[in-house]
């Protein structure tokens, strides 16, 4: 493993000790082989990073979002850094005139806007811990997190202040002021002022420190600077405390990174916001842009229109879910199936061509300039124009699709992995690095990973081929769970933090998402079923946009709840003269041997053991989703609520078997 080139051994492996199961040698990036990033010189705290940029990019623009005009959106409309400081600036001197002071709790709850980000920063200029809520995390996570992080003042988005409203009498123990991003109504201010609290609209409230001026505490590179909430698969959400140094730590371990592959950021940057700013993976992002004074344009907030803010904002970075880019290559594949025989024939020649030309290693953009130009410059203006990374992290992006997007979008397609536990970036693939495709990549270059055996689940941290649950350990992991020690010991042990991820190292010293280790379950005969790990080899399957796999132990057979896709199960449907809608073509008998018989095969071709193939099959044209609560916000499948949900259709599958 020490050969590899991406990654270079720290430690060797150590033998299985005292209860304690192997765990494999330690490694770390090659772009840390002379030690970690040092800390960027005078950046002790997020709120370093704006004022920094203020001194440098004064008249830069910083926050952008699109005008209305006649009800119709028209360009985007920028506030400078300087303008957006001398907003910060009131919005801390009112919050402070309410009597909040350093180490007190802001809560922020709404869609990605400026406000948002002018309100965060202001919580890290007075030293606040901000808590971001949002309602995805189930029925109940804006009081519980109110109610646990003891949140005292609140920046809410106009539209949400009714689900706010619906938490009282319980939060107001705790809340003593709300901020709308945008207006009040005076029922809104009568319910709220029955309680003893004030609200104030954004207006109002940057007049309440006009006249007031208030000294910024001396913030420590310790200081909690975020409480993260994550949803977890079961029971209440969990307070991920985030100091200044962990996303100090991240950031110049990303700067670093990007250096290394000739990629820097750099104050010309545009970037899209729109993944949740509650979530770690765009907080930490958005810092990464505010550091070199680039620019920030946010989304209207309908993911139909999201394309539509792509094109007019041009971003030059883009990262997504996998959902979104699963969205993008449907559209394109449809685009394309409509574009008459001579264009599909072209489209495909063309990406052959420059397939064939990348995996001989060729660099991006010597593979097929001519075929980028005349071909896929369609697709590259879709995005914009200038987009030239496209990062996929919260969940893994299908094989396919990610090969796919790398060939078509004339932009490096790179896959990430981390958790809010680890400041969100622990693994990213690199540029021009075709047999990276599939892997989240090799370590980012301030963390050392390890992978610890799971004897019960039979991976092997320390065997030819290593596999483990991914160990964590450096100073951009979090401060512990808010209010609950007991569980930060279950996840750090001697320093290091147990993701519950299985992984596995790649022969390059890459790293590849396997399993799930609590995502294990036992059949009547004994058998062992390593679910996530199946879904993964099942997920390969054409006609599936995603599958849920159950196994009862009290039966020898496992079965699945699968959304098939629209576009393949039509085709087949054409193909083999089966009548009927999407909908009825679910239900249909033959539709449901068919997509056995595909699983079958793949079960087959992957030589799956005779108790991993699945015996039956219900096909859900609805997608698996937040609504239902049947996925966390990240889109990780939330078995407990899967389960409850299809209950019955999960009787009826077992019955058939029968």
């Amino acid at each position: 493993m020490a050969e590899k080139r991406f990654v270079i051994e720290v430690e060797p492996a150590k033998p299985a000790k005292e209860g304690r199961p192997s765990i494999g040698p330690v490694y770390r990036s090659v772009f840390a082989k002379d030690g970690f990033p040092p800390p960027i010189e005078g950046l002790d705290s997020c709120w370093d990073f704006f004022r920094m940029s203020v001194e440098k990019h004064p008249d830069s623009r910083m926050l952008g979002r699109r005008e209305i005009v006649n009800g119709k959106p028209g360009k985007y409309v920028w506030q400078t850094y300087k303008e957006v400081y001398d907003l910060v600036v009131k919005v801390g001197n009112s919050i402070r005139s309410c009597g909040i002071e350093e180490g007190g709790r802001c809560g922020i709850y709404g869609a990605n806007c400026p406000e948002w980000i002018i309100s965060m920063e202001a919580c890290n200029a007075h030293g606040l811990h901000c808590v971001p809520l949002y309602d995805t995390l189930g029925a109940g996570a804006v009081e519980f997190i109110i109610c646990h992080a003891e949140v005292t003042i609140a920046f809410v988005e106009e539209k949400k202040i009714p689900e706010v409203l619906k938490t009282f009498p319980s939060t107001t123990n705790y809340l003593r002021t709300i901020v709308s991003f945008g207006k009040v109504t005076p029922e809104q201010k009568e319910v709220v002022q029955k309680f003893g609290l004030s609200i104030y609209s954004w207006d109002e409230f940057l007049l309440l420190g006009d006249n007031k001026n208030y000294d910024l505490p001396v913030k420590k590179k310790s200081d909690i600077c975020t409480i993260m909430y994550t949803s977890g698969t079961t029971g209440d959400p969990k307070g991920v405390m985030i100091s200044n140094n962990s996303i100090v730590t991240l950031v110049a371990g990303v700067k670093r990174l990007l250096e290394s592959v000739n990629e820097s950021l750099h104050a010309n940057d545009v970037y899209l916001s729109y993944l949740p700013l509650a979530h770690i993976f765009d907080r930490v992002i958005e810092e990464c842009f505010i550091i070199h004074g680039a620019s920030i344009g946010f989304w209207r907030g309908d993911v139909k229109l999201l394309v539509e803010d792509i094109g007019e904002l041009k971003p030059t970075i883009f990262c997504a879910v996998p959902r979104v880019l699963d969205r993008i290559y449907s559209g394109l594949q449809q685009k394309i199936s409509s574009g008459g025989v001579l264009k599909h024939t072209m489209f495909n020649l063309a990406y052959s061509y420059k397939n064939h030309k990348l995996n001989k290693g060729n660099t991006h953009a010597q593979a097929a300039p001519l075929v980028d130009k005349i071909v896929f410059s369609k697709v590259k203006d879709g995005l914009g124009g200038n987009v030239r990374i496209i990062l996929s992290g919260a969940a893994p992006l299908a094989t396919h699709i990610e090969a796919y997007l790398r060939v078509v979008s004339c932009a490096h397609v790179l896959q990430g992995y981390g958790l809010t536990e680890t400041c969100a970036g622990t693994f990213v693939s690199l540029p021009n690095e075709t047999d990276m495709l599939g892997t989240v990549g090799p370590p980012v270059p301030n963390v050392d990973v390890c992978l610890e055996s799971v004897p019960e689940m039979e991976y092997d941290a320390c065997s030819s081929t290593p596999r483990g649950e991914i160990c964590i350990r450096g100073e951009t992991l979090f401060s512990g769970y808010y209010k609950r020690e007991d569980l930060t010991k279950e996840v750090m042990v001697d320093g290091w933090f147990h993701t519950g991820d299985i992984g596995e190292w790649q022969p390059n010293g890459t790293m590849k998402i396997i399993d799930r280790k609590k995502n294990i379950f036992k059949l009547s005969q004994g058998e062992y079923v390593a679910v996530e790990n199946l879904e993964n080899v099942y997920g390969l399957v054409p006609s599936l946009d995603s599958i849920w796999i159950y196994g009862n132990s009290f039966e020898s057979y496992l079965v699945a709840v699968a959304n098939p896709s629209k576009q393949a199960l039509e085709k087949w449907a054409a193909e083999n003269g089966v009548p009927g809608d999407f909908n009825s073509l679910c239900e249909n008998p033959k539709t449901k041997e068919y997509i056995l018989g595909e699983l079958a095969k793949t079960a087959k071709d992957k030589k799956l053991k005779g108790f991993e193939f699945i015996k039956a099959i219900h096909l859900d044209p609805v997608p698996f989703d937040m609504d239902r609560d049947l996925l966390t916000p990240t889109f990780k499948k939330k078995r407990p609520q899967l389960l409850k949900y299809y209950k019955s259709v999960i009787d009826d599958m077992y019955k058939s078997i029968k």
